[in-house]
């Protein structure tokens, strides 16, 4: 193996460490020079996943470890739980606007291979009909819930119906898990599948319209038409037979 190899080799090792580390709230907030700020640390990183487009963040983890490091005594859980909703709010705003303000220009142009005009207008209607669930569940779901509320603003999602249930996401989410690490962060297994965990509880919240879609899907093609053979009219057949002839 020459030197080569074992520079690129230990390139990729260090780059992976890297990012184990950075998906790893107990190292940020405990190993590093943020356990010296770690109320302001857990509020940027919310901020800058939810807001700021940047999806390689520790997300329920983080507000988990939060939440038991506030049972140990600091941060303050009253302070901390506000805090961390108020942030999460002003994340997805954040991301809502930037999707609303400057995405549609990449629409603008002619349909091309990658961007096609309808897709805005299917998107505004799946938002119109199913926005609240998507809204509110997608705050769970590890890099969904940075780009939905660009997507949303892309769409041009309803600003009062998007708020109303953002404020429901922020709540559940941000408060909600920051919660549930302050009163289970003690028990290995939640603590250690707490990724996990939420990504089953939203499996099973939207399995039934999985369901209900892969049912229309089955029923769709088996509703395919069949196009009759149409017998050819007694004239045409003779001009087939002369020219045949």
């Amino acid at each position: 193996m020459g030197p080569v190899t074992l520079l690129a080799v230990s390139d990729v090792m260090t780059h992976n460490l890297a990012l184990t580390q950075l998906l790893d709230p107990m190292y940020l907030l405990q190993d590093t020079w943020l356990k010296n700020a770690v109320l302001p640390a857990i509020l940027a990183i919310v901020f800058i996943e939810t807001g700021l487009l940047f999806p390689l963040l520790p997300g329920d983890s983080l507000l988990f470890t939060g939440g038991m490091l506030a049972a140990q005594g600091s941060p303050n859980i009253w302070v901390l739980v506000p805090l961390v909703i108020a942030t999460a709010f002003a994340g997805d705003q954040c991301a809502y606007w930037i999707g609303r303000k400057i995405g549609p220009a990449i629409f603008r142009k002619e349909d091309s291979r990658f961007f096609k005009k309808q897709y805005v207008v299917e998107t505004h209607e799946f938002f119109e009909k199913h926005g609240p669930k998507t809204i509110i569940l997608a705050r769970f779901v590890p890099i969904v819930r940075t780009f939905m509320p660009v997507l949303a603003g892309v769409s041009k999602m309803s600003y009062r119906k998007y708020v109303a249930f953002d404020i429901v996401g922020a709540v559940l989410w941000g408060g909600g898990v920051t919660i549930i690490g302050y009163f289970l962060g003690n028990v290995p297994f939640i603590r250690d599948h707490v990724e996990a965990i939420f990504l089953l509880i939203v499996f099973v919240s939207i399995l039934p319209a999985i369901i209900t879609v892969g049912k229309k899907v089955v029923l769709a093609r088996r509703a395919v038409p069949v196009v009759p053979v149409v017998p050819a009219e007694p004239a045409e057949l003779a001009v087939s037979t002369n020219k045949t002839l």
